[in-house]
C-alpha cells in the first residue's frame, strides 16, 4: 500500500534517527516519481529530516530556512500527508514547533511523525525487527558519524581519491 522507500525513510526516521539517509532515501524516490517538482510532498518530507539534522549539528540558521520551506510545502500538502497514513494537523505543528526551537536556539529534540495508519506502524516495527534497531529509538548524540554524517563521508571521499592517486603514481 505505501512505496517501500517512505517505510524505510520511516524506519530511518524513528529507529537509526539517520536524518542524512532520510534524505538520501528519499530524494531518489522523490526524483523517480515525481523528478523536478520542488513542491512535491516528498521535498517537504526530505526537508523535515534535512531541518531535524542541522538543527541537531546546531545550525540553526539553516534548520530555520529548512523548517520554514518544509512547512509550506506539507502544507500545501495536505490531502497527500492523509493518503500517506499521517495526521497533517500534528506534523504541520510539529514542524513549526521545530522551527520555532531553531530559531530560539534551543536544543535539539527527535520528533516522532504523526502515523495514523496502525498497519503502517505495524510494517515499521516489523522492518525494525528484520533490521535489529528499536522502532522509535532516541538519537544517539555521541555517534559523531550520525550527528556529522555529510562532512564525514565528504572528507573520507577525498580521502580515498588521495589514496587512489597514490596508487596510480
Amino acid at each position: 500500500m505505501y512505496p517501500e522507500a517512505y517505510v524505510q525513510f520511516l524506519v530511518q526516521f524513528h529507529a537509526h534517527r539517520d536524518y542524512f539517509e532520510c534524505h538520501e532515501i528519499l530524494e531518489e524516490f522523490w526524483k523517480e516519481t515525481d523528478p523536478g517538482n520542488r513542491l512535491s510532498l516528498w521535498v517537504g518530507l526530505i526537508q523535515t529530516a534535512v531541518g531535524l539534522y542541522h538543527h541537531r549539528r546546531e545550525n540553526f540558521r539553516g534548520a530555520e530556512k529548512i523548517f520554514a520551506s518544509a512547512h509550506s510545502i506539507l502544507q500545501a500538502n495536505t490531502d497527500s500527508l492523509l493518503q500517506l497514513g499521517l495526521d497533517a494537523e500534528t506534523l504541520l505543528d510539529k514542524v513549526d514547533q521545530c522551527l520555532t526551537a531553531a530559531r530560539h536556539r534551543n536544543m535539539f529534540q527527535d520528533i516522532n511523525l504523526p502515523i495514523t495508519d496502525p498497519g503502517l506502524t505495524e510494517r515499521c516495527r516489523q522492518e525494525c525487527d528484520h533490521q535489529q534497531v528499536t522502532w522509535l529509538n532516541a538519537s544517539d548524540l555521541t555517534n559523531k558519524q550520525l550527528i556529522h554524517r555529510h562532512i564525514l563521508r565528504h572528507h573520507s571521499g577525498r580521502e580515498e581519491g588521495r589514496i587512489q592517486q597514490k596508487r596510480n603514481i
